[in-house]
């Protein structure tokens, strides 16, 4: 079965027909081959390619695979969504509960912006992009720390559009100074962080890995209160209740504002198959953890990941 896909250079090649013929378009030919084996190559535009492609093609009649990609993503899909609940005003919050009310609150055509790390995952997974929306962020080079500093040249170059980031705790830390300049440039991003304490995105390739987590604490401060000291709007929130008040406040201040969210730093951001390595390497740092004395961790874990989907 031909699998071809055009604008695209195949970064998610488990979702592709197992026995595909691959054809990748590309006017840069170096880049041909760079994520998935290719069959057939061509260097060329789009346009140019569509042209002389479309009077050799048949029209085709079986839609199982896409039929089964649609059921496929369907169940995903619910799975994400029954994450993304308030969970009876507990704290701290769930990221994803934190992106989807962050999708649900934002402009028609807002761009955001997602630190690197788990930040991404969460604005793929729960924010809906519609035609008007952009997304912008480091994907290829994974450059840490790239949310406000993007930021500001977006917002810069798009005077009356509303600019948000999803930003690190760690990531904001790195760059903190960044928020000077929004402030004065009078700027009017609106800063979202994704508080956890840690280096999350580390933490769970650590666990994966089989490590325990070491090094990837944070000490932050209260993001909120020092985007006050700047002269910033600064709100921070701890319980599910006050997010959509806290993000409509933000919204709708006339100038940069920052909302620090505390959420939860074990919530794990599983993909749609899990590996038998990954297995191994997650049971590998369970116990691991328990011999060097850090049981609670796989308690706080289990609370964060399991509990809620049974008490839920």
């Amino acid at each position: 079965m031909p699998c071809s896909c055009l604008g695209t250079d195949f970064p998610y090649r488990d979702f592709y027909p197992e026995h595909a013929t691959v054809i990748q378009v590309d006017v840069r030919g170096e880049q041909i081959g760079r994520r998935t084996a290719v069959d057939v190559p061509l260097v060329g535009t789009v346009k140019d390619t569509i042209e002389a492609l479309l009077p050799k093609l048949r029209a085709k009649t079986d839609a199982r695979h896409l039929e089964r990609m649609r059921k496929h993503y369907a169940k995903a899909r619910d799975g994400l969504d029954e994450l993304a609940v308030n969970d009876r005003n507990h704290s701290p919050l769930h990221p994803q509960f934190v992106a989807r009310t962050l999708d649900e609150l934002a402009d028609p055509d807002a761009v955001f912006i997602p630190d690197v790390g788990t930040p991404v995952i969460w604005a793929a997974r729960y924010l809906r992009m519609n035609g008007r929306r952009r997304l912008i962020g480091s994907f290829s080079h994974g450059s840490m720390a790239n949310a406000v500093p993007q930021a500001i040249g977006v917002q810069a170059s798009q005077p009356g559009r509303q600019v948000v980031t999803l930003s690190g705790d760690g990531g904001l830390a790195m760059m903190f100074g960044d928020l000077l300049t929004l402030q004065q440039l009078h700027l009017p991003v609106k800063v979202v962080v994704f508080n956890n304490g840690s280096l999350g995105f580390v933490e769970l390739e650590m666990k994966a890995a089989g490590f325990v987590n070491y090094g990837t604490d944070l000490t932050d401060p209260n993001f909120a209160a020092m985007a006050q000291a700047l002269g910033m709007h600064g709100q921070r929130v701890e319980r599910p209740d006050d997010l959509a008040g806290a993000l409509r406040a933000a919204f709708d201040h006339d100038g940069c504002a920052l909302v620090d969210v505390v959420i939860a730093r074990q919530g794990l951001s599983l993909p749609p198959a899990i590996t038998f390595d990954e297995v191994k390497g997650f049971a590998l740092y369970a116990t691991r953890s328990v011999l060097s004395g850090r049981g609670d961790e796989l308690i706080d874990l289990a609370k964060t990941n399991v509990a809620r989907r049974l008490f839920s």
